[in-house]
């Protein structure tokens, strides 16, 4: 079978859309939101029946939003530098390319100065600088209210609780309530103590292309003094007549400009404890 130049890019330029919504959507549980209201803290009494129960889905996914605004509002402005590489592989050839981008994130939004490229121009132009638009466009206030990882966009279940370390870290499964293109569906873990998404492993909610067979998105977060940043996505395509398409953003260097200091969070139950609790009768 063959196919017409023009319909040559759509394997690669699919992706874009794909990993707009893991470069953005996932990394507003730490990102400025303009004017968001800081949550009000909980109360001594409050704190002490969140440490002395086990939490529900719903429990944990509220005290996430509510931290994820405390943060919204604390972390100001901030930089950082990204390399996104992509390698192609399939019916129309091999391409590779890197990119690395110079990003400051304030209230009013993100700016991006690329520093270099090398390798596929097309990948480059149509892919990458694609990814920077979508993020953009996810950033906007109204785009921020379609993608939160919220109530409002999600539905929530507690799928396990990984008690191997000092603090438990609960495991959701979510799933959208719309197909709006930067939702996603799959697991998310969420630190017991920041009540932040440390990791995600995940599908886009709606496929971008007819041309994505399946689309496998991971999306990791480190700490960075008192908040959770994006450090490494990796977007594992497999396209329709025999491709495979690996794209990859690493975050480093990252440098915190304007910060307010956040509430210290309860003190956790210990992991011992949470399992105590869960197979209680």
């Amino acid at each position: 079978m063959r196919y017409a130049p023009c319909q040559r890019p759509a394997s690669l330029l699919l992706l874009a859309v794909t990993l707009a919504a893991m470069a953005a959507a996932p990394s507003i549980c730490a990102a400025p939101q303009g004017n968001a209201p800081p949550a009000a803290p909980p109360s001594a009494v409050a704190a002490t029946t969140l440490a002395a129960q086990p939490l529900d889905a719903q429990q944990i996914a509220n005290r996430l939003e509510e931290k994820n605004r405390e943060r919204a509002a604390a972390l100001r402005d901030f930089e950082g530098t990204r390399v996104y590489e992509m390698h192609y592989r399939g019916f129309f050839g091999s391409r590779k390319a890197q990119m690395v981008v110079a990003v400051k994130a304030t209230p009013a939004g993100k700016d991006f100065a690329i520093e270099s490229q090398s390798g596929s121009k097309f990948i480059a132009e149509h892919v990458f600088r694609k990814l920077l638009d979508g993020e953009k466009e996810a950033g906007t206030n109204q785009g921020r209210d379609r993608t939160a990882l919220n109530s409002s966009n999600y539905n929530f279940t507690l799928d396990s609780v990984d008690t191997s370390g000092e603090t438990p870290v609960y495991v959701l499964q979510v799933s959208p309530k719309t197909d709006e293109k930067y939702l996603y569906r799959g697991k998310i873990w969420v630190d017991g103590k920041d009540f932040a998404v440390t990791r995600i492993e995940a599908e886009p909610a709606k496929s971008p292309s007819v041309w994505v067979k399946k689309t496998a998105i991971n999306h990791k977060y480190e700490k960075i003094d008192q908040f959770w940043l994006p450090e490494e996505n990796r977007t594992d395509s497999m396209i329709r007549f025999g491709g495979h398409a690996l794209l990859s953003i690493e975050y480093k260097d990252y440098k915190i400009t304007d910060a307010s200091p956040l509430q210290a969070s309860a003190s956790p139950p210990s992991a011992g404890a949470v399992v105590a609790r869960i197979v209680a009768p």
